[in-house]
């Protein structure tokens, strides 16, 4: 007896609501673990000396200065734009990703998808996400890598947009767009790799299920929290080795308000004073933070995800039988 492979009902008016809703919290838990490391990232990202000692010393001697300094409230500095930028990013990410993706397999949610059509909703997804929230990491980078006690300090998210409005116009706001924009590369190449691989995974656990004669049921559609893992990593080293360039040129532009940067003229005075070292600055550090960071936020997405699908077919399983129909 083949397995029913009919997708459970949305537990909002809409799929792409559910994965939105899914997304959202997975950033917000992410970003509440990882924000210190996110501070380290961005820090290393803009400085321009080398640091002494190996990645696990810099990291270290770099977290207990600023709790020494500044206590655990200097750890979580810029965090409200941290959760913002974070949780509107995956939010409004899912939300089209999979919107594009039902459109794209003409409306049959269970129609896969091929390698490039991943791709291509993946980037159409990540560019709109990265205008809209653009103005969030601005704000984030600034407040990360100033001084809580300097003039020049943020107070919060709106005080940051509205300080950099009044004083650099709403263009002020976009600073690193077109960066931001290349960087869809990034989620593109990881997403294609992730989907591939949990496809993979899905059809591995439904054949299992088809041998055993057994019905559908939402169990069918989740694998293992280990394999959400593996999957996550894997893809994002992927996408992560070949694009991460790009976001220190960003973080240097987004941080000098004062400065007529272009993208050329980072480029070039990055190789000129640093080479090739230079536009790898920070990536230690960012592996240390992206990998679990992505790997907690896809943990939760997945699981948000599922227990909403699960929640949606009980609802349904429920009514069904109220009405007489089972």
């Amino acid at each position: 007896m083949p397995t029913e492979t009919k997708q459970p009902p949305s537990f909002f008016p809409t799929t792409a609501l559910d994965h939105a809703v899914a997304g959202l919290g997975a950033g917000v838990v992410a970003t509440l673990i990882m924000n210190p490391l996110d501070l380290l990232k961005i820090k290393f990202q803009v400085a321009t000396t080398n640091p002494r000692g190996g990645l696990g010393k810099q990291i270290w001697f770099a977290l207990r200065d600023i709790h020494q300094e500044h206590g655990w409230k200097g750890l979580y500095r810029g965090v409200g734009p941290n959760i913002a930028g974070n949780a509107s990013s995956w939010g409004l990410y899912f939300l089209f990703y999979n919107m594009l993706k039902k459109r794209a397999s003409d409306g049959d949610i269970n129609k896969p998808l091929s390698a490039h059509e991943y791709l291509l909703c993946s980037a159409e997804a990540s560019a709109v996400t990265a205008i809209m929230t653009n103005p969030i990491w601005v704000v984030r980078v600034r407040m990360f890598t100033s001084q809580a006690s300097s003039p020049e300090s943020y107070r919060g998210l709106f005080h940051g947009l509205s300080s950099i409005i009044r004083t650099e116009g709403i263009q002020g706001l976009y600073r690193g767009t077109t960066l931001g924009l290349f960087g869809v590369s990034n989620g593109a190449i990881q997403f294609m790799a992730y989907e591939k691989m949990k496809k993979w995974g899905f059809d591995r656990k439904r054949k299992q299920f088809e041998k055993a004669g057994k019905p559908w049921t939402p169990e069918v559609d989740k694998l293992s929290n280990t394999s959400y893992t593996v999957m996550s990593g894997a893809s994002k080293l992927i996408a992560l080795a070949v694009t991460y360039p790009y976001q220190v040129v960003r973080s240097r532009i987004q941080n000098n308000p004062t400065e007529s940067l272009t993208i050329r003229s980072v480029i070039r005075s990055t190789w000129s004073n640093e080479g090739v070292r230079g536009f790898y600055r920070g990536l230690a550090t960012n592996l240390v933070r992206v990998l679990p960071g992505t790997c907690v936020t896809f943990v939760v997405y997945e699981n948000l995800a599922w227990l909403l699908r699960s929640t949606a077919a009980r609802r349904e399983e429920r009514q069904r039988r109220d009405n007489g129909e089972l």
